[in-house]
């Protein structure tokens, strides 16, 4: 753990470096002050010596000053090494979860990597500023103005060992007690910010269900639950501040009764007297520092952990040594591929699936809700791979590929639409960065959004708000298609990407793709049989298995699913509109 975290120092290690030396000297500085003030008192005040009171007290004030500009520099480059130290967690984890798979990501869940990006790098910055600086200078202090305290008077310093290792016993205790709640308290985060995102992203079936109170009580019962949890630990921790306050008085007290007794007799000054209560403080105070900073640390423990397990999980998929750049063609074949999503899984999600398309085919997949037809095509782009048999897309194994260049070549329009805030054209050239806008447009008009995209008053520059919250579903989709399309890929697969438009206009889609893009695999998953009863050829899945593979008229006669589905859908005079269908 310590080396996953120690990676992401880097540039600011010298940062790091230098705010312990600072504090070293800082502490330095403030622990000689007493002793020359107890020197101004014995040598100077009592004695009448006016010019050792100056010089000495110039001393003090050179010694101040160089303290107080250590402790400037310390805290300066304690801010920029802890701050860079959280800025480099939070720069490796993203870019980490970049290189995941699907599988990877679905380990982790969206909330939880939210708060392991925020509130668990916020606790390891804390904490790492307070180990460059408290942990630093409390235990360097503690060490100094003992030694002082021992050179001055070994009998009244013996007080203080004796309160430090009550303290510290004490201490050590209510660190111990508190851990636990805290290291429970920062889990209960990722319910927190589930209920948060699941709130916000989806405020519009929530007002639509009239569910508000019920979303009210999830967030409260889960912000509830973390109070409870800090409560607890605070409780614990609250013991900290008597405790401390009662081991430095009766130092005081102890100190002064004794040490009057030894003024008194002449075996202890009195400058020497007033030194060993700033030293009392000064050691009864960095000892509870201390303790604070092992509970920010004991905080940041759990933080740590849940950090690295992102930074250490390594993708499930990987690039082969020699990859190869080269597609030929669309072509895809499948091989006895036996798929599952969890290797503990008795059933396959995918099992012994044979298939071979031609490059340029048009392929209609059809199938029942769980009928595995999306972990079918999430092999061809190797968004996760085969735990049996092999995918082969331009007659080659998809692992012996650049990933980057398979996916490239392999378009896929997902079920779940994403646009990102920007224009229109920002979302298109996700694509393609470099497409004109010409290009762009050409594609919209492929996939039926151009004539939308006119109406509006800003045209292609229209403004997406985040998730594409500000267009329509059949909008959305239309415009994901086109984002496909300028990909110019050798396969484009379109999972019940036109599910939220009508059939119109699929068909329209449809012969757009036969006139304009018929060199492209085109692999369409639909609900609707007049989405794909046109294609070149059909696939049937049924519970992971390849049920049927035909073109219309042979599952007609040949398949019982496939002929169920088209009678129960054409029924009564079929779509409402699919006169447009057949025009097409």
């Amino acid at each position: 753990m310590l080396k996953t975290l120690g990676a992401q120092i880097k540039e600011f290690k010298k940062a790091s470096i230098a705010t312990p030396i600072f504090m070293l000297l800082e502490v330095f500085m403030e622990t000689l002050i007493p002793y020359l003030m107890a020197s101004i008192i014995n040598n100077g005040v009592e004695k009448g010596d006016t010019h050792h009171i100056f010089v000495t007290g110039a001393w003090m004030i050179l010694a101040a000053l160089i303290s107080l500009i250590a402790g400037c520099l310390g805290a300066k480059y304690g801010a920029k090494a802890a701050m860079g130290f959280g800025r480099n967690l939070r720069k490796g984890m993203f870019e980490k979860i970049q290189t995941y798979s699907f599988a990877n990501i679905d380990k982790f869940s969206t909330p939880s990597l939210v708060t392991r990006l925020t509130t668990d790098v916020t606790n390891i910055q804390n904490a790492y500023m307070m180990i460059l600086r408290m942990c630093m200078r409390a235990p360097s202090s503690l060490i100094c103005a003992m030694a002082m305290s021992f050179y001055i008077s070994p009998q009244l310093a013996s007080i203080y060992l004796i309160a430090v290792i009550f303290l510290g016993t004490c201490l050590a205790f209510i660190v111990t007690k508190a851990m636990k709640h805290f290291q429970a308290a920062f889990v209960k985060y990722d319910d927190l910010n589930e209920s948060v995102q699941e709130n916000v992203s989806a405020i519009r079936v929530v007002k639509a269900y009239v569910r508000e109170d019920h979303e009210k009580g999830r967030f409260r019962k889960a912000s509830q639950n973390i109070y409870n949890m800090l409560c607890k630990a605070e409780n614990v921790v609250v013991w900290n501040s008597p405790l401390m306050q009662f081991t430095v008085y009766g130092c005081i007290l102890l100190i002064s009764w004794i040490g009057a007794h030894l003024v008194v007799g002449s075996s202890l000054g009195t400058g020497d007297l007033m030194s060993l209560l700033t030293y009392c403080m000064n050691i009864l105070m960095n000892l509870m520092m201390l303790s604070m900073v092992f509970v920010m640390i004991s905080m940041s423990v759990a933080s740590a952990r849940r950090i690295c397990e992102v930074l250490n999980e390594e993708s499930t998929l990987k690039n082969p040594e020699t990859p190869d750049f080269d597609i030929p063609d669309g072509s895809i074949r499948f091989e006895n591929v036996t798929f599952r999503y969890s290797q503990t899984s008795e059933q396959p999600v995918l099992d012994k699936i044979n298939l071979s398309i031609k490059s340029g085919e048009t392929i209609g997949i059809i199938g029942g809700t769980g009928s595995s037809k999306s972990s079918l095509v999430n092999l061809i782009s190797r968004l996760y791979d085969a735990d049996e048999g092999a995918v082969y897309v331009g007659g080659k194994d998809v692992r012996t590929y650049d990933m980057d260049t398979l996916r490239s070549q392999v378009a896929v329009v997902l079920q779940n639409n994403v646009l990102f805030s920007g224009s229109i054209l920002d979302n298109l050239r996700w694509g393609n960065k470099d497409a004109t806008e010409e290009e762009c447009m050409e594609a919209c008009r492929l996939a039926c959004a151009d004539d939308f995209i006119q109406t509006f008053p800003q045209k292609y520059h229209t403004h997406i708000e985040q998730g594409g919250t500000n267009v329509s579903g059949g909008q959305k989709q239309r415009l994901c298609i086109a984002r496909a399309l300028l990909k110019n890929p050798k396969v484009l697969i379109l999972d019940d990407s036109t599910s939220a438009v009508d059939t119109a206009t699929d068909a329209k889609i449809r012969k757009a793709f036969r006139e304009s893009i018929p060199g492209i695999t085109k692999l369409i998953i639909a609900q609707r049989i007049s989405s794909v009863m046109d294609a070149d050829h059909i696939i049937v899945m049924n519970n992971g298995k390849l049920d049927g593979f035909g073109t219309h008229e042979e599952l007609m006669r040949s398949n019982e699913i496939y002929r169920d589905v088209y009678t129960s859908q054409t029924q009564g005079g079929g779509d409402f509109d699919e006169g447009g269908a057949a025009n097409a």
